[in-house]
């Protein structure tokens, strides 16, 4: 099937990174190439780049083109011309799969105009967890300080690496299946041991991490070459208590429509992701969408006739040009779209 009509399969994207994981992932896929399998993050139909970097973190079509590239020659065909006059040749959207061997450091990211104005991008990096796993006794993510702090106490907790303190400031939230969590840029978060999501983010690799002490190699990498004290600038440093928390969360994992809304309000701005289980079908309008099957397996069938047979662990990429899409048969895949042209976020 062309790359340019119909849904596309992709393989594993697992670029290199500084922390462990990637068990979950390749039980998922059910990885068995010794190319493949290795790596706590899978970057799935992506036009991202690690950041400092080339191409590391591409996507690569069956065709051995780019998807950036592809995406680039024909952006309409890939994204709609809705899309494409907001967001002209981006996607506006990274999605990955993120199995957390160890806990990730205490870190964050910016928002839009911050992001313009020191590393001169469009989009900053708000994110969002879709829980599709969890192993150990007691999973959990931290997200959000639970009181305000100064900037100069977190500016000591870093020149300290107090690793203690900086998690203890965090709210920590115990997380199941289903469980999806909305991290607005700014906010300070870590992903606890034995979580495994499907993240959607801003299409972007900016993370600023206060704690980098045994993560990162030298601090430069904590603050990207801004400085721990201009970082800190782009942090939520105010309180998140229960009542405010409760507004980035979802428990989704009881709930059994064929198509489950699953994040947070507000968070449509820079991404939207559904759960499906087609019974026996359900009809997709024409988007650009990544999709993720999570379990079973079943038919993608176009408007333009073709049909493609999918199964557990298959991510695939989905061009605006293939029209409307009948996913049928006995699955549940998760679609990750970019905002719906005009809910874009307006930062300033």
């Amino acid at each position: 099937m062309s790359s340019d009509v119909g849904p596309v399969a992709l393989p594993p994207n697992q670029p290199p990174q500084f922390y462990r994981g990637g068990a979950a992932i390749t039980a998922l896929r059910g990885t068995t190439d010794e190319r493949h399998g290795h790596g706590p993050e899978d970057w799935v139909g992506s036009t991202t780049t690690l950041f400092g970097e080339d191409t590391a973190g591409l996507s690569r079509l069956p065709d051995g083109r780019w998807l950036r590239d592809a995406v680039g020659a024909d952006p309409e065909g890939w994204l709609g011309a809705e899309h494409t006059s907001a967001f002209g040749d981006s996607t506006a959207l990274l999605v990955k799969l993120l199995d957390a061997g160890q806990r990730l450091p205490v870190h964050f990211h910016p928002s839009d105009a911050f992001a313009r104005r020191h590393f001169d991008s469009h989009f900053g990096k708000s994110e969002a967890w879709i829980v599709i796993g969890t192993t150990g006794a007691d999973p959990r993510v931290h997200v959000g300080f639970t009181e305000p702090h100064s900037a100069k106490e977190i500016n000591d907790w870093v020149r300290d690496q107090d690793a203690p303190e900086m998690l203890h400031a965090l709210n920590s939230v115990a997380v199941r299946p289903g469980d999806t969590v909305y991290v607005p840029a700014g906010l300070p978060h870590a992903i606890g041991a034995g979580v495994f999501v499907v993240e959607l983010q801003q299409p972007t690799d900016f993370s600023l991490t206060l704690e980098w002490r045994d993560f990162l190699a030298e601090p430069e990498k904590g603050h990207l070459g801004l400085g721990f004290e201009t970082a800190i600038e782009a942090l939520d440093t105010s309180g998140w208590d229960e009542t405010r928390l409760a507004t980035l969360i979802r428990r989704t994992g009881d709930e059994n429509a064929a198509a489950v809304r699953l994040l947070a309000d507000g968070a449509d701005r820079y991404f939207r992701a559904e759960r499906l289980c087609p019974s026996p079908a359900l009809v997709l309008e024409p988007s650009f969408a990544v999709l993720v099957v999570l379990d079973g397996s079943g038919l993608l069938r176009t408007e333009h006739g073709s049909t493609l047979e999918i199964g557990r662990g298959d991510t695939l990429v989905l061009p605006h040009r293939a029209g409307q899409v009948e996913l049928a048969g006995g699955l549940t895949a998760i679609r990750c779209r970019p905002p719906l042209p005009g809910k874009e976020t307006q930062n300033v």
